[in-house]
């Protein structure tokens, strides 16, 4: 695989709550030089990214990192978003629903926020560090049933990050029409092309430039 093919599967990140305006031009640029899939960043700069570079696809997310504000914030969350110019959404599940076991609760979630987010990208995120064996696959079942078109290992900021035998439990239990998007703590070429042979589309990394030079 080339570092070309790599980078084009990688959504470049920079979600941290102190990340500047010059930070997020830093990391457009990189977009634009390295050809990436996309640029990942906190809904703030969504419309300040667009004006400046509206050629760059915006992923941003919603309900982040924790996933546990209610429905109706993360669909106004998701209709900002994409009124600012966001193309791809990812969002995060409510897990406090998942351990009570209010899986009904969990799908609806994600279905709301594909209706709001028709026409573009979903992703979810099931933060998989707190999760079960069986509650990662049960929520393979879910994302595959509410219509999703990503599910997501991690959002980087739990205990843990994106592993390769959660990507391998991902693709064999989800839908036909769903991708794998794994992230949390991939900073090489090699782990980039380990998670991609295992079966992701994307990959969300803030290591696009250090890829980019191996």
């Amino acid at each position: 695989m080339t570092t070309q093919e790599i980078l084009s599967h990688i959504d470049h990140t920079q979600l941290k709550a102190f990340a500047t305006w010059e930070d997020i031009e830093k990391l457009c640029r990189e977009v634009m030089e390295f050809h990436t899939a996309s640029v990942c960043v906190p809904p703030y700069y969504i419309e300040r990214i667009h004006k400046n570079f509206p050629e760059i696809t915006i992923c941003t997310v919603v309900g982040f990192p924790l996933g546990y504000s209610c429905t109706e914030a993360k669909v106004a969350e998701t209709k900002k978003a994409i009124e600012d110019g966001a193309e791809e959404i990812d969002m995060v599940i409510n897990i406090c629903a998942v351990k009570n076991g209010e899986y009904d609760y969990v799908e609806q979630d994600i279905r709301a926020l594909r209706e709001a987010s028709k026409g573009k990208i979903l992703k979810v995120i099931i933060e998989t560090c707190y999760l079960t064996e069986e509650e990662k696959i049960r929520l393979c079942q879910i994302v595959t049933d509410a219509g999703a078109d990503f599910i997501k290992t991690s959002t980087g900021f739990g205990t843990a990050g994106a592993t390769l035998p959660d990507v391998q439990l991902f693709a064999a239990n989800i839908g036909p029409d769903v991708k794998i998007k794994a992230a949390g703590g991939i900073r090489t070429r090699v782990d980039a092309e380990s998670y991609l042979a295992a079966g992701c589309s994307r990959i969300g990394s803030s290591s696009a430039e250090a890829i980019s030079k191996e």
